[in-house]
């Protein structure tokens, strides 16, 4: 017992200094998470895109459409770019990417309005960039239908005048007030995913080189470090990166504790089957290439799951990384009680345990060709 104790701190102290002898590997699975933590946040750190360019075609030049400017060039999320009275020049002006959209201003809008009619405006936004145009929508509606309100009231003869907008407004799927707050909990679980399916499997492969086959302690010292190096980054992002960058949060924290270790667990099971098929460490790299969006789109976070096609519905939810998000979001955002979530620990606790014992019969199948030593003093960098 002693002297499994001994050689298990052994090879788990031993896995932190080859870690640290890899560049690529240290970069990967621990100084990435850093620069993550800030890249992310400190890219959406205004939440609401704001001064968007617009280009407004004034045709009519009146006081009405004074107004009408007016009120625009009030609203926070969009900036007049130029205000003109040709339609043709407003459009090129969109496709130099000088501006994202343009507010028409049609020459009978006062007439319109007299006569008690919606007036004709038009807006016409570049579906090009989807958040884009979301948020000039959210600017231009309030205050274009405030403008023409307060006209109409001029006029007493008109009874009833209610303008309405006819804005096209695709919305996102967004449970929180602000993009930043509600991407990076969905993709700091992910970030964790990658790195360490990038930097464990460097390090199997590596040691695979040298024609290694672990031991069960040895195997179960490399799972604890890993393990250790795994938890420690997801409770610095959810934790001091969350606290740095303000953002709301539940804050289950027992239901975190016992989450993290379980996620991290499937992961690392995850991670030492895909190493097992790797002859170099480069090969790691095209895994990441190959996963990284597909894992994203079927977490459910760009795109709900509901409007999927059911077999990407079903393979979204047989993944790890899909269900961990779930899980955080669900724990940390919303704050829901340990029992909700129970289900969803049981499916990624099984999993890894399968996932580890078929990485371990994996990582000890002999090989014909070469004949296998225990874990080498050195990885092959």
């Amino acid at each position: 017992m002693k002297n499994s104790l001994k050689d298990f701190l052994h090879y788990y102290f031993k896995t932190f200094k080859d870690i640290a002898a890899n560049s690529s590997i240290l970069t990967t699975l621990v100084l990435s998470v850093f620069v993550y933590s800030f890249f992310y946040p400190t890219a959406y750190q205004a939440e609401h895109a704001e001064s968007l360019p617009i280009v407004i075609v004034d045709e009519e030049q009146s006081l009405i459409t004074s107004t009408i400017i007016s009120e625009v060039s009030k609203s926070p999320n969009v900036k007049i770019a130029a205000v003109t009275g040709n339609f043709a020049e407003a459009e090129m002006m969109v496709k130099t990417q000088q501006a994202d959209g343009i507010l028409l201003l049609p020459e009978n809008l006062s007439g319109s309005i007299r006569r008690g009619e919606v007036g004709g405006v038009g807006l016409y936004l570049s579906a090009a960039y989807f958040l884009k145009t979301k948020q000039i929508g959210l600017g231009l509606a309030t205050s274009v239908e405030h403008a023409i309100a307060e006209q109409a009231q001029k006029f007493g003869d008109i009874s009833h005048f209610s303008p309405a907008l006819s804005i096209h407004q695709i919305p996102l799927f967004n449970t929180m007030s602000g993009y930043g707050s509600y991407i990076f909990p969905a993709i700091a679980p992910l970030i964790i995913h990658q790195t360490i399916v990038l930097g464990l499997s460097m390090l199997i492969a590596g040691y695979r080189l040298q024609n290694w086959r672990p031991g069960k302690t040895e195997f179960f010292a490399i799972f604890s470090a890993i393990l250790t190096i795994g938890c420690l980054g997801c409770f610095y992002l959810f934790g001091f990166t969350f606290w740095l960058y303000d953002y709301p949060h539940g804050g289950n924290f027992w239901g975190m504790l016992i989450g993290v270790p379980i996620f991290i667990s499937c992961v690392i099971g995850l991670t030492l089957v895909i190493a097992s098929f790797f002859d170099m460490p480069e090969r790691a790299g095209h895994v990441i290439v190959f996963t990284s969006i597909p894992l994203f789109l079927l977490s459910g976070t760009a795109w709900p799951h509901a409007a999927m096609p059911e077999w990407m519905q079903w393979l979204g939810n047989v993944l790890p990384s899909t269900q961990g998000i779930q899980m955080f979001i669900q724990l940390n955002q919303m704050g829901v009680p340990l029992n909700i979530v129970i289900p969803k620990m049981i499916y990624l606790a099984t999993l890894g345990a399968v996932l580890l014992v078929w990485g371990y019969f994996r990582l000890n199948q002999p090989n014909k060709k070469q004949s296998f030593n225990r874990l080498p003093d050195k990885i092959i960098k």
